[in-house]
């Protein structure tokens, strides 16, 4: 199902879930559990040492692993293809084309969210959940638009992206890199750096520093301080949290906090590794010291897959290409879901989940109800990821690079529409569509379309059942001001 709109189903390339979803009973609302999410930043499927990484990367990534270990991890969980857009997905439950937020806001423009779209922390905080938000937002620059606004108490972060940091760089006469001189190069009066902001529900964001080198390096162990108070804070008081754990890590530029720079002996990206898998490590530490392990939902997964540009390029495991492409790396991330006691531990599948499906999954598990006034393209996945059943309640999705529809993905298949292997390539249209079988090519080399054109008619389903639904639901343009209202 590519949309749940009013009580009517989208039907085609979703599986039914096999119980209907109600809800919750005032006993059920009791075991609801805290929900940590640990989102990290442009980590390809090759880096952590359960995905066929770890020390093969330079750092071993035990308390990630063992995390997997307790949970179930999944092989085909799938993301969209920049930064933006996958927040905006995992936000929403909507594909980011519906909302104007499917590329990465390059500056100067409106950008963001628009206060319309109602977001996960609104729901659950709705449902008596203290909710808290630190790293980067990157789904609107300015203050009507922070995460603040859009049902977080509590913000710290970066509103934007942390190439930011780089821009004083330009001006180093010490650095490798040649520098470009104040006249040509960055200017603080043109482009002021990126400012680092503290923010509670109700007030206006305080800045209390900026971004640039320095701070990039010390930025995660603020992020896994605050995460960790805010944790260990609403367990004292018994109060249910939703924390979401914007990590910085590892987008470029890969600095590593000075108590970790040469702690591996293989560089800044494996210390940058080690220091993830640390970070991850205090926030585990602390709801296990809270005495709440049992009680909290835990998702740890990546927003994209791995950085293209040198010298910070990521790996990509056994796929082929980088994110900003319909390429599998890009669209496969690492993703680690554990609950004690309920999801089963050790569990590996490979069947899809994309992240809009994390909304009306964590709304179930928080008591919330999806809304019911425009298309949500997630699906419910809390039987699947409970081991009652074997099979996800998604079968394929539509997958968009900014606002090009690129490709289409169906059970182990999918179709090229457009062909970029690499972010930095020219997107070509393609004169017939590449149909490949992610089972025997991993790599996306041979096309088999002309042997599986029966292919061809579950895909087109998908396709056309969307392009009906952007028909009925238009998009919201990109830019689009406060106040929004649907058309009528």
């Amino acid at each position: 199902m590519l949309a749940v709109v009013a009580s009517s189903v989208v039907s085609g390339y979703a599986q039914q879930p096999s119980e209907p979803q109600q809800s919750p009973t005032a006993q059920q609302k009791t075991k609801r559990p805290n929900i940590v999410f640990i989102l990290v930043d442009n980590l390809g499927y090759g880096e952590l040492g359960v995905y066929g990484g770890g020390i093969l990367r330079g750092a071993a990534t035990p308390r990630i692993d063992k995390l997997a270990g307790e949970g179930t991890r999944l092989l085909n969980f799938n993301v969209e293809a920049q930064c933006t857009p996958t927040r905006s997905a995992l936000m929403t439950g909507r594909f980011s084309i519906r909302s104007g937020t499917y590329a990465v806001p390059i500056g100067g423009v409106a950008d963001g969210l628009t206060l319309w779209e109602v977001t996960i922390a609104e729901l659950l905080s709705g449902q008596g959940y203290a909710t808290g938000i630190w790293g980067k937002w990157h789904l609107g620059s300015a203050e009507g638009r922070f995460p603040t606004h859009q049902g977080f108490d509590e913000w710290y972060g970066i509103p934007r992206t942390y190439d930011e940091s780089m821009w004083p760089g330009q001006n180093e006469a010490t650095g490798m890199w040649p520098s470009l001189g104040g006249k040509q190069g960055w200017n603080a009066s043109i482009a002021p750096l990126e400012p680092i902001y503290e923010a509670r529900k109700g007030e206006k964001a305080r800045q209390v520093g900026e971004l640039n080198l320095d701070t990039r390096r010390t930025m995660e162990a603020e992020i896994t301080n605050r995460a960790v108070q805010f944790i260990k804070r609403n367990a004292s008081a018994s109060k249910l949290f939703f924390a979401f754990v914007s990590s910085s890590m590892v987008h470029m530029p890969t600095l590593p906090n000075p108590e970790f720079v040469g702690k591996t002996g293989n560089g800044d990206w494996a210390d940058f590794l080690a220091e993830m898998d640390y970070r991850t490590g205090q926030i585990l530490d602390a709801i296990k010291d809270a005495g709440i392990e049992n009680n909290t939902l835990v998702i740890f997964a990546s927003d994209n897959g791995p950085e293209a540009t040198d010298p910070w390029e990521g790996d990509s495991g056994p796929w082929r290409g980088t994110y900003f492409t319909a390429m599998e790396a890009s669209l496969r991330a690492p993703f680690i879901i554990r609950w004690p006691g309920k999801i089963p531990a050790g569990r590996v599948s490979n069947e899809i989940v994309h992240v809009v499906d994390m909304l009306p999954t964590l709304s179930r598990v928080g008591g919330a109800e999806i809304p019911r006034d425009r298309p949500i393209d997630g699906v419910d996945q809390l039987d699947f990821f409970l081991g009652k059943q074997e099979n996800s309640n998604r079968e394929g999705f539509p997958a968009y690079v900014a606002d090009r529809l690129s490709a289409v993905k169906w059970r182990n298949w999918k179709m090229h529409l457009i062909w970029q292997v690499n972010m930095y390539d020219p997107p070509v249209t393609l004169p017939l569509p590449k149909v490949i079988n992610l089972l025997t090519d991993l790599k996306e080399e041979r096309d088999v379309g002309a042997k599986n054109s029966w292919i061809g008619i579950p895909m087109m389903r998908i396709l056309a059942e969307f392009e009906q639904s952007l028909k009925k639901y238009p998009p919201i343009k990109a830019g689009t001001p406060d106040p929004y209202a649907p058309p009528k």
